[in-house]
């Protein structure tokens, strides 16, 4: 089965290429672990104000299904996701950051998040990452999307 996206984008805005010793469902593996994770992170209020707030980031991750749409992965879906997943090739992620933020009553409050495409090629024990942000402000940058997935390989590894 195919698993790269067929409107990626011909230019993506980001790309990182660095070694890695492992295969592609190690990958996978890990970006399925990722789904579900959250942090805090310093970011402008949704209100559109210059005024820094400190909101809360949640990730959720897909992967290309037939190369026309994403399934979500995560630590469920991750068996019948590995069937067909090759040693060595291309696989696209779709990641979704949701974000909120307390407000003065402690209540959550939701805003806009942020999507980003993520192609992987793994060529020679060489990955490289293209990102593009394809929806959202941009509260999160395409090279914080390759250090967070860089660091969990790292801490998985």
């Amino acid at each position: 089965m195919r698993r790269t996206y067929h409107l990626y984008p011909q230019n993506p805005e980001f790309e990182r290429k660095f070694r890695f010793a492992e295969n592609l469902p190690f990958l996978v593996r890990i970006m399925a672990g990722m789904d579900g994770q959250s942090g805090e992170f310093i970011t402008d209020g949704p209100d559109r104000k210059a005024t820094p707030i400190k909101a809360k980031r949640s990730i959720g991750i897909e992967i290309t299904d037939r190369s026309v749409d994403f399934v979500r992965l995560n630590k469920s879906s991750l068996d019948t996701v590995l069937r067909d997943v090759t040693p060595e090739g291309v696989i696209d992620f779709r990641v979704n950051l949701q974000y909120s933020v307390l407000d003065s009553n402690y209540n959550r409050v939701a805003f806009k998040g942020d999507t980003f495409l993520v192609r992987t090629k793994l060529d020679n024990s060489v990955l490289t990452m293209n990102i593009h942000l394809t929806d959202g402000q941009g509260r999160t940058d395409c090279d914080r999307i390759a250090d967070t997935i860089v660091e969990e390989i790292k801490r998985n590894a």
